[in-house]
């Protein structure tokens, strides 16, 4: 495959940038740089991966890096195409992006917003970077589509999850492909209702950042909805590696179920230690006690083995699907890289075939006409049905799914099965749901 030979991971001191607009450099302003920034020559144009690299959410890290190396290799007609074919729209043909060779940088988000920003600000002003993407963290996404909104360039969020990203904290500049908070609660809550009835007391441990807000306030509002009374909400900071502490006065909170608003590998330790502190086989209130993650992935179950089973959540994507865009992509990364991917290496990859995709069918990279491209569309073929990315939010609107641990997996991928695919209308909201309201999504930002 073709790949930048340039790869830097994010080398700005974050105090460069802190509570300060990015002021580009005289070379890159669009007054002298073909009316936008960092308009690409005419043989190559780069993109810009930001991942974490290192911290809690390492694992989604490096899987999103090996979806993004992937979508490379087959925007410039390497390997087997991956979902070009699967894809709607079709206007990509292999030779890159309008005919430019692909190329790209990456930088550490560390999962910490202001390392994230300075490398995201590294790619864009060294690297020449029009188009940014990556972020397993939801405080990452929001400042990062924040700076590539001051800097007039398009950011194609990765995995994120808080209703923020595309409510309060909405960019014009900003897309995302991934679920959110509300949509978890809508899929989720009628399962949980089903399985362990409405007269529930539950107890809710919680990242103590963006995402862990709006993801406890949405399994609240839509579990009180059905019944279920919240007891208690601890905030637990994203740092944290053990949480005995935290488990330990669960048991006598009168509570029946934990639910653990954590992520990466916060979940993976919260959910070991719920379970060494024996709520797997407890009994509270005359029911069994129960636990849930809101929002799964592939990686987190594998490293919390076992725990997981007979466990709800959600996620957004899941590599067992047999949709032909989602079978093509499975096929292309387990032949590359020996195993299958993650939801965060499908969103990812997704994203930089829509940025392609919007800048082929705008037939520029000005970022204003990609955004135009891009809001409204209507696409198939890429796993999870007819995806709409709307205009008014720059969110997608697809087919969620509610899963569990499996009781009894074949191997150490086939961990979670799909118990229910929420049609997308389900868990379809209004823009100005009180969840979402706040902030404006502004104007596009070209850089001029």
């Amino acid at each position: 495959m073709s790949k930048s030979n340039f790869s830097r991971r994010g080398v700005l001191k974050t105090g460069a940038i802190a509570g300060a607009g990015l002021a580009l450099p005289t070379y890159l302003r669009a007054d002298s740089h073909a009316g936008f920034t960092n308009a690409p020559g005419d043989s190559e144009v780069v993109l810009g991966f930001n991942v974490p690299q290192t911290g809690p959410y390492a694992d989604e890290g490096a899987d999103e890096l090996r979806a993004y190396e992937l979508a490379v290799e087959h925007l410039n007609g390497g390997g087997d195409g991956g979902m070009l074919p699967t894809f709607s729209s079709q206007v990509l043909d292999g030779t890159g992006i309008l005919g430019r060779e692909v190329k790209y940088v990456t930088g550490d988000t560390q999962t910490k917003s202001d390392a994230a920003r300075a490398s995201a600000r590294s790619m864009i002003e060294k690297d020449g970077a029009i188009m940014i993407t990556g972020g397993s963290s939801s405080g990452v996404a929001v400042a990062v589509q924040a700076l590539c909104q001051e800097a007039g360039v398009i950011f194609m969020a990765g995995l994120t999850h808080s209703n923020d990203t595309t409510g309060k904290d909405k960019r014009a500049n900003g897309f995302r492909h991934f679920f959110n908070s509300y949509m978890t609660g809508a899929a989720l809550a009628p399962v949980l209702a089903a399985n362990y009835g409405n007269d529930r007391k539950a107890y809710h441990l919680t990242a103590d950042y963006n995402w862990g807000y709006t993801t406890e306030e949405a399994i609240r509002s839509s579990t009180e909805a059905i019944g279920w009374e919240t007891v208690n909400a601890v905030k637990t900071p994203l740092t944290q590696t053990d949480f005995s502490s935290y488990i330990a006065p669960v048991l006598n909170s009168g509570a029946d179920v934990l639910v653990l608003n954590h992520y990466g590998g916060n979940m993976v330790n919260s959910l070991t230690n719920a379970v060494q502190f024996g709520l797997r086989e407890a009994q509270a209130n005359g029911q069994d006690f129960e636990i849930v993650v809101p929002l799964y992935s592939r990686l987190m179950a594998r490293g919390a083995g076992a725990n997981v089973k007979g466990i709800f959540g959600s996620t957004n994507w899941h590599w067992s699907l047999q949709d032909e865009g989602s079978k093509a992509f499975v096929q292309s990364f387990g032949t590359k890289y020996g195993f299958p991917p993650s939801q965060a290496a499908h969103t990812t990859y997704v994203q930089t075939l829509l940025y392609a995709d919007a800048v082929t069918r705008a037939g520029s990279f000005n970022p204003c006409a990609v955004a135009e491209a891009l809001e409204d569309y209507e696409f198939d073929g890429l796993g999870n049905g007819k995806t709409l990315y709307r205009g008014d939010d720059h969110q997608c609107f697809k087919d969620v799914l509610v899963v569990k641990g499996k009781e009894n997996p074949e191997n150490e991928f086939d961990l979670l099965e799909i118990v229910e695919v929420t049609p997308a209308d389900q868990v379809t909201y209004d823009p100005n749901h009180p969840q979402f309201q706040g902030g404006a999504l502004g104007t596009c930002n070209p850089g001029a």
